[in-house]
């Protein structure tokens, strides 16, 4: 087992989270499945730069801290897995939509941002 030469900070909240939802494709994750897209190759399909074993495997560290919940039709085959948001999931939406609104009151800049830096790349 790994262990850290740095001991994480847990007692900071911001830290926790960053645990918890950071990662490139966690928070569109749960963006997804908050709008009922809840199977993983339909979440594939919504966050398309996102590879499947990549979604896949923030699935399941959100799966296991709790953010969501796995759902399996045991009566189906193949057997088909469904993800929904537990209240602990729930409790970051407001958040989500306030990073949302911000990213689109901001969009232009970045983007602006974005292109002076590929341009100065080059």
């Amino acid at each position: 087992m790994y262990n850290r030469k740095i001991e994480e900070d847990l007692d900071c909240g911001i830290r926790v989270a960053a645990k918890v939802f950071g990662g490139k494709w966690k928070c569109c994750i749960l963006d997804a499945i908050n709008r009922g897209i809840n199977r993983p190759a339909d979440i594939g399909r919504y966050i398309t730069d996102a590879s499947a074993r990549v979604i896949e495997m923030q699935l399941a560290e959100l799966l296991f801290f709790g953010a969501i919940e796995k759902c399996a039709e045991e009566d189906v085959y193949p057997k088909k897995s469904e993800y929904r948001l537990t209240p602990m999931g729930e409790s970051i939406l407001p958040i989500l939509e306030l990073m949302d609104r911000w990213g689109l009151d901001h969009n232009e800049l970045v983007k602006e941002r974005q292109r002076e830096l590929e341009h100065a790349a080059v």
